[in-house]
């Protein structure tokens, strides 16, 4: 009875939960540009405003040497599990601003869905747990189980403040299982439960050449080129077939089972409109011999991300950069650790460099990769109440992505994650025109209330 109550008060208060979520949306909190740190303070200190208002106690800011961490519990239900809700109130760039069709940061209601910077990542599911919890707060006076939440500003820049909270394992974080919402459905309509993530490593590679920028009709022809180095290296990481050359790179990765493939080749996957409506290539590539949910759930990749340095101002300038430096990432998969894909990768990098140049290869971030057993109580409770709402079995999937919480919850609070997601693959995150379905966000939050009700029992 206590969850149709909560239910009917969500759904009353439906127009009034979208307007606060679009008064969180204005709040620009880029977390990796320094003139959004107040930004990103702000929208920590409105979330700890609303976990007060709804009724949860302890509730405070716990700062950290960048964004700060937001806290709250409710632990009263004696004898019921502890849940730990993760989320993060930080939001990637806008750029490139003139691809969006309005502003990033004012919220637009169009064709059902809401567009905004942080719409699905994460603001809008991060709402979704706080207006599940004022929904059963407000209608029973309590909550079924025993709440604990932490959200981050840091999540998209590498989550080192919370990864240094977690790993001191505080009394405030103890709990049964974790809960986030910072995945996706598989397809609208389709009830999905992530169990599986890649990690990741985050470098960069700097060659340097000459002491000093050199003139090109000068020094041409006798001084190194940095950027003709660099591509060289770049080159050398990876054929044209996607197979990753760092030697011994592959040779700890757990395969899917065939149990797993099986149930990943039923789900209702379209290679052509992936290609067409998601990725927008003439052609899809990668390594062969292997599916495309293959190849983005359980193979690493190597990717390059950027390379600044040297003259791209208009005009022209007949330099020879004395440095030049490429952002390079790495996807891993179950059986890898990011301590020791970084150290084959840079002692590759090191031995392939062409002469005349020096290299450093810096790690910026990393994390772990991880599988969930799909047979844990808080998993099986998650499935009973997704069938309730969305009135389908819950699928099993992957991510692509990586989540380094998850990880950090695993080794050092010995904790699953239910990672109950309610985004869409067509949502555009990191991209411009981010959107949430506002179908899903309703049912989101229905679904979350009735996963908390089934994970108390």
């Amino acid at each position: 009875m206590s969850s149709l109550s909560a239910i009917a008060f969500a759904r009353q208060n439906h127009p009034r939960f979208l307007e606060e979520l679009k008064a969180l949306l204005r709040i620009p909190s880029v977390s990796t540009l320094p003139e959004h740190a107040g930004d990103c303070h702000f929208a920590a200190e409105v979330l700890a405003a609303e976990l007060s208002r709804i009724g949860m106690e302890n509730v405070r800011l716990i700062e950290t040497a960048g964004h700060p961490l937001v806290y709250a519990d409710w632990l009263h239900a004696e004898g019921k599990p502890t849940v730990l809700t993760y989320g993060h109130y930080d939001v990637q760039p806008p750029d490139p601003v003139d691809e969006w069709h309005t502003p990033p940061f004012e919220p637009v209601e169009r064709d059902g869905n809401l567009y905004a910077r942080g719409a699905v990542d994460d603001k809008g599911q991060v709402y979704m747990h706080v207006k599940a919890l004022e929904s059963l707060l407000m209608t029973r006076g309590s909550l079924p189980l025993n709440v604990r939440v932490l959200l981050e500003g840091e999540e998209e820049i590498g989550g080192e403040g919370i990864a240094g909270f977690v790993a001191s394992k505080p009394p405030e974080l103890k709990a049964d299982f974790a809960l986030i919402s910072d995945t996706e459905m598989f397809a609208p309509g389709l009830p999905t439960l992530c169990v599986g993530l890649r990690g990741m490593i985050y470098t960069e590679i700097e060659v340097r050449g000459a002491h000093t920028d050199l003139h090109s009709g000068m020094y041409g022809g006798a001084a190194p080129n940095p950027f003709f180095a660099l591509a060289q290296i770049l080159a050398r990481l990876k054929d044209e077939h996607g197979h990753i050359l760092i030697p011994g790179f592959y040779e700890d990765i757990i395969p899917p089972s065939p149990e797993e493939l099986q149930a990943w080749h039923s789900l209702p996957f379209d290679e052509e409109h992936y290609r067409i409506s998601e990725v927008g290539a003439r052609q899809l590539v990668g390594e062969a011999g292997f599916s495309v949910l293959e190849r983005t759930w359980a193979r690493p990749t190597l990717d390059v991300h950027g390379i600044p340095g040297g003259f791209t101002g208009a005009g022209a300038k007949t330099v020879i950069p004395a440095k030049a430096q490429a952002k390079v990432s790495m996807r891993l998969v179950p059986g890898m650790t990011p301590a020791k894909a970084f150290a084959q990768y840079k002692s590759y990098v090191e031995k392939i460099v062409p002469p005349g140049v020096d290299v450093e290869v810096r790690l910026i971030h990393s994390g772990d990769p991880c599988l969930i057993p799909v047979n844990n109580p808080y998993i099986q409770a998650a499935t009973r109440a997704l069938h309730e709402v969305w009135k389908k079995d819950t699928v099993f999937i992957r991510s692509g992505g990586s989540i380094p919480i998850v990880g950090d919850f695993a080794q050092h609070l010995g904790i699953p994650s239910v990672m109950m997601g309610f985004g869409l693959p067509d949502d555009n995150l990191h991209a411009p025109n981010e959107k949430f379905h506002l179908k899903n966000f309703e049912l989101g939050i229905e679904s979350l209330i009735l996963f908390l009700e089934e994970a108390a029992r």
